[in-house]
Parts: structure tokens; sequence; C-alpha cells
């Protein structure tokens, strides 16, 4: 059976309206206390490859759930008044969040490569494993 529309040109349609942050510009905003970063990848990736220090955890399932004040999952952290930017792996999952977050209403930026050239280009990595705030 052939799509209507293909995940790589949902992507591409996403990527067209969304705001999209190079990696280099990200990591200047790592100690930055008005951006929240967050990460949809799964837990099991967090622990894996580690995380971009203090960022916040959202999975991908839960990302509309919990920035919705009206829902019974919202999560304060983003009730602030601040710039959130949005990660995954390599880009793809998070411009489809994103893209769903605005359409909401919701302001927020992505990691146009996602995680997989943070560490490449010199951003800071938490080994820890999964933490949310």
């Amino acid at each position: 059976m052939a799509l209507k529309v293909s995940a790589a040109q949902m992507v591409a349609q996403a990527r067209e309206r969304i705001e999209e942050i190079e990696t280099k510009d990200a990591i200047a905003m790592v100690d930055d206390p008005d951006v929240v970063i967050v990460d949809l990848r799964d837990v099991r990736e967090r622990q894996r490859s580690g995380s971009i220090p203090r960022s916040f955890h959202c999975p991908r399932g839960m990302a509309e759930f919990w920035v919705d004040p009206d829902s019974p999952y919202f999560k304060d952290v983003f009730a602030q008044d601040k710039k959130f930017v949005f990660h995954c792996a390599s880009g793809w999952r998070s411009a489809l969040t994103v893209a769903t977050l605005n359409d909401m209403g919701f302001s927020a930026a992505h990691l146009r490569e996602g995680f997989s050239t943070w560490e490449a280009q010199g951003g800071p990595v938490d080994r820890g494993g999964s933490q949310e705030r």
C-alpha cells in the first residue's frame, strides 16, 4: 500500500514552517536560564547516549498532553515564560512535534540535527541517564 505522504515528506513540510536551531547555537543556549531544552528521545536513548545537561525529558508520545494546561497530564515546566527548544536524535521527531505544538498555539523551536551532532560539535553531555525536572 502506498502512503499519501511519507514520513520524510511530513518532516520536510514541518521544517518549512517551524524555527530550526543549529547545534552550535543551541550549545550557546545551554546555560541560559530563559531557555528550556526538551529531550523527546526514549529513556533508553538517553541512557545509551547521554543527555544535554539540565534538559527536561518529555517522551514524544506525551508532548501534546504535557504542554496543554487543560490536560490532566499537564506539566508546570511548560507554563514558564521561556524559550523551549525540543530535540530528538536526528531532528525528525522534534520537527513533527514542534509543528504540532505550534499548531496548538505553543511557541517552540527545535534542534535541526538533533542530538546526533551535539557532542561532536562540543556540546556538553550528561552521562547520568534519564532525569525529569
